[in-house]
Order: C-alpha cells, then structure tokens, then sequence
C-alpha cells in the first residue's frame, strides 16, 4: 500500500495539475482574463432591410462580396458623414480593387430616414453606397445581430431635432457574410484603405 508521504504528495500533484488547467480556460496567451475560445466572432447574420430604391434588400444578396457596414442616421450632425466621407475616400484609394467591397450605410434613426431620404443622402458618398432603412424591429434586428448600440437621445429644447447615440465601429464583412475586422471611428484614410488591402487581398 502506498505510504501516506506518497499519498499526501500524489494530491498535491493534482490539485496543481486541476489548477493549471482551470487557469487555461480563463487566462490567454498574452494573461488577459477571459475564457478561451477557438469560435467564431459574434458579430453579424441575415437581415431583410428597405434599401434607398425602397426594394426590399437581404443579406443573401450581397453573398460573394465584401460587406463594409456603417451604422448612423443621415441627421447625425458630424461623426456619420465624416466617417462615410472617410470610408468613400477610402474605397477611391482602392481602385478597382474596391468593385468587390460593398458599402452599407444602415439607419439608427427609420422613423426619419425613410427610403427616399436615405437615397438623397447616400448620393453625397461613394457611388457604390447602398442605404438600408426599415422599421423598427428590423433595425432592432441587424443592431443586435451586429452587436450595435443605439438610443434616441430628446433635447431638452424641442425646437430642435432629437440626436441618437449610436456605436461607430465600420464592420468589414467577408463574401460568406462572416465577421472578418472593424475599423474604430477616427480611422484615416490611408489606414483604412491598407485594412481593406490586407483582408481583401488585393
């Protein structure tokens, strides 16, 4: 029968091994808490939206191309059409390259961009923006499905027009329609151009 110095030394072994292996599965590589994990991003899926044209658009249709996807609302004062200047000079950069990228601009704000507003307001861009809008629970919907914030902010004057606070992430989408990156709100041109060359592959 074992002694017990070897016992008692057998369970010391395993409760360090038990506590090296929970330790993986909450510590990364780089000591960051956090679970790992192998999956996928859970950012992006299907979606049926109301396109500029007021043709009813899903994401099926867009399959066999990169989807560049930008959520705002078109009275958002700065931060929207910066950004969609920014992506538009961008995908310029590209060249040819960029006929296989698709720009999506998706409304935060459908109960004031409406198709045809969406079409006027997209035409100040790159000519290749679609501009997706619906009702409320579709965009309720593709905000969830991508992970986007977005709430409707009253100002206390109310002569003026509502804002809404949204999240400005630009989610770059591949052909199969998963998650590949995202690009942080504040991105120039040039960076977000190279971005798009290496995971493009152009």
């Amino acid at each position: 029968m074992p002694s017990r110095r070897n016992l008692i030394f057998a369970i010391g072994v395993l409760a360090v091994a038990l506590f090296i292996g929970g330790a993986a599965l909450f510590f990364g590589s780089d000591g960051r808490l956090g679970p790992i994990s192998a999956g996928k991003a859970l950012v992006g899926g299907p979606f049926e939206l109301t396109n500029q044209d007021g043709k009813r658009i899903k994401s099926s249709d867009f399959a066999g191309k990169y989807m560049l996807m930008v959520f705002g609302y078109t009275y958002c004062p700065d931060i929207c059409p910066s950004e969609l200047q920014v992506v538009s000079a961008a995908l310029d950069e590209l060249g040819p390259a960029a006929e296989r990228i698709q720009p999506v601009f998706v409304t935060v704000d459908p109960s004031r961009d409406t198709p045809e507003v969406m079409k006027d307001y997209v035409a100040n861009f790159h000519p290749g923006f679609v501009g997706l809008t619906g009702s409320e629970e579709d965009i309720a919907g593709v905000a969830k499905a991508y992970r986007v914030y977005y709430r409707k902010v009253e100002q206390t004057d109310p002569s003026i027009p509502y804002l809404m606070d949204h999240t400005t992430l630009v989610y770059l989408m591949g052909p199969d329609g998963e998650y590949l990156t995202h690009f942080a709100y504040g991105t120039n041109v040039a960076s977000l151009a190279e971005g798009l060359r290496k995971a493009v592959g152009t």
